[in-house]
């Protein structure tokens, strides 16, 4: 919001950010059937590790769970970091 100042542009930068996010993470389909550049943008997607902790913590399946809170808590980190710089921006 503090970059484009406008409600309609943030909605649609907003979508424009999470579709490709959404399909490039393991949401849909396993990792190992990836391509390979598509696998490495897989690890380097924040989405990938809230999507592998949800799935073992909810059926129980193998996950990496310090791994996945310690990159989620980064990226909320970075986030909230990158948020509070441009709220000035966003207040004047």
């Amino acid at each position: 919001a503090g970059l484009v100042l406008s409600r309609d542009r943030l909605m649609g930068i907003g979508q424009a950010i999470m579709m490709p996010m959404f399909f490039a993470s393991n949401a849909l389909y396993p990792v190992d059937i990836m391509p390979a550049w598509v696998r490495v943008v897989s690890y380097l997607n924040p989405l990938s590790y809230l999507v592998d902790a949800l799935r073992g913590l909810l059926i129980g399946t193998h996950a990496h769970l310090l791994l996945d809170f310690a990159v989620l808590v980064g990226s909320a980190v970075g986030a909230i970091m990158a948020a509070s710089a441009l709220l000035g921006r966003l207040a004047r």
